[in-house]
């Protein structure tokens, strides 16, 4: 089993500057050991015979047709619209700008 010790997790989240409880630092060490030995148990029995995917099985890009049909007219668009300005959609400020 590999040891990781509750400095080891502080030192990590100091690293990645990320606050944690004393609970958590239990929490994640046991977590993360438990990880590491995954990976090592994996490591163990992998074959030099099997090549590494990314993906379990082949991927392919699904295309469609790109075909024009009917839309909405600016007028239909904007028709339900609370407020517009120009032949656009006019909505209230959220950031103070002068």
């Amino acid at each position: 089993m590999t040891e990781i010790t509750p400095e080891l997790v502080r030192h990590l989240a100091g690293l990645a500057r990320i606050e944690v409880t004393e609970a958590e630092v239990a929490q994640f060490a046991s977590q993360l050991a438990l990880i590491v030995d995954s990976v090592a148990t994996v490591k163990a029995v992998a074959s030099q015979d099997i090549v590494a995917t990314s993906h379990p099985i082949p991927m392919a890009n699904v295309f469609r047709e790109d075909v024009v049909t009917a839309s909405l007219t600016q007028e239909q668009a904007l028709s339900g619209a609370a407020d517009s300005d120009s032949g656009r959609f006019k909505v209230s400020a959220i950031l103070d700008e002068d």
